[in-house]
């Protein structure tokens, strides 16, 4: 997020903003160790606008953030989501279908026969119906969108700095510099705090409790004597989730127990793969019985524990402190849209083409949360 509103305020605003970064190298940064999927398939119409805006961004990547003829490649591919739902949850599924179909998404409804016919790998015990996205879905290499995004705003003129920031120094309800822990100091006009799962903290000492906590996912690589071509990302009624990773396939779930914040990331739950993922995946594709547990890695969720969606603009009481955080594992597919969009304001006021006010903070001081049923 951070270097996504960076790059639109140099490139489209002729700005010349400082990212403060206190890892260079991102090893637990969220963006970094994401599985970097794009879906479009979701309850709510501010969730569909920011997806489908992103996408086509994604889609051509290469022409929007070309530096000195290097085109960036992400490696994106769209097989599609698959949401499997059991008697409880066909009714929100079509729901959510009607909805998706009015803002042009691309998803077919299918019965038990139909997802066989399409899928003969697929195991229909207890599913009653299926959404499939037949276009505009499926992931990419987050890691080059996160690295194209840098180096294009540093191309057009903005400056990545390595400092920890320690406090924001305030006057008259603005934030009139950012000082870190080294010593450096940098005066604001303007103030993005997009620092994931780490927001909430910089913002304490201002009397700001924002509800964004890190929360640990992990992620479990697998192979299996099947090849399922052209799989899609498939969400299991159960929580599991799996797709096709190279020659091998990825698959997690919600975590066992008690979502605490900020476990250590090498604290990866092996047990919930052999007891909840493992089976899950055998029962709706049987050739999975046979696989073999291969690698697994973790990273955070910026998890927005009031409603799981975006905090995206002006904090309440500020006149220029904005965050961009809380996306709750939907962020890298929404950078795109959050980042031109919120670069449009801070030199505008306007929001442009998609009106981000409903993503707010203020709805949190309100009780007026988004109810997005589609999180994974």
């Amino acid at each position: 997020m951070g270097a996504a509103v960076a790059c639109f305020l140099a490139r489209d605003h002729d700005m010349a903003p400082i990212v403060i970064e206190r890892d260079p190298t991102y090893r637990r940064a969220s963006s970094a160790l994401s599985a970097s999927s794009i879906r479009q398939q979701f309850s709510t119409p501010i969730n569909i606008a920011l997806s489908r805006a992103s996408l086509e961004f994604y889609r051509r990547i290469g022409t929007e953030l070309e530096v000195a003829g290097q085109r960036p490649e992400i490696g994106l591919v769209e097989p599609g989501y698959l949401y499997l739902a059991g008697s409880a949850g066909a009714a929100m599924l079509r729901e959510q279908h009607a909805l998706q179909r009015r803002m042009g998404v691309e998803v077919a409804l299918l019965d038990p026969s139909a997802l066989v016919a399409r899928f003969p790998w697929l195991s229909v015990e207890s599913v009653v119906l299926g959404s499939v996205g037949l276009s505009g879905e499926g992931w990419f290499d987050g890691w080059s969108v996160l690295q194209a995004f840098r180096r294009k705003a540093i191309a057009c003129g903005a400056r990545f700095v390595q400092a920890e920031a320690h406090a924001l120094e305030t006057r008259d309800g603005r934030v009139a510099a950012v000082s870190c822990e080294d010593g450096q100091r940098f005066t604001a006009d303007e103030v993005v705090v997009a620092a994931g799962a780490w927001s909430a903290s910089l913002l304490a000492p201002l009397g700001t409790d924002l509800p964004v906590r890190p929360r640990k996912r992990d992620v479990f690589v697998f192979d299996a004597p099947v090849r399922l071509p052209q799989a899609p990302l498939l969400i299991d009624p159960s929580g599991t989730w799996f797709r096709p990773e190279g020659g091998r396939y990825i698959a997690g779930a919600p975590p066992r127990g008690e979502d605490v914040d900020e476990p250590p990331l090498e604290a990866i739950d092996h047990g919930l793969f052999e007891q909840v993922i493992w089976p899950a995946l055998a029962h709706r594709v049987p050739a999975f019985e046979a696989l073999r547990l291969v690698n697994a890695w973790a990273g955070y969720y910026e998890m927005n524990t009031f409603d799981q969606n975006g905090l995206v603009g002006l904090l309440p009481g500020w006149h220029n402190l904005r965050v961009a955080c809380g996306f709750s594992g939907h962020g890298m597919q929404q950078a795109p849209a959050i980042g031109q969009a919120l670069a449009g304001h801070i030199a505008s006021g306007r929001w442009g083409e998609i009106d981000l006010a409903p993503l707010s903070p203020a709805r949190i001081a309100r009780r007026e949360p988004i109810v997005e049923h589609c999180i994974i």
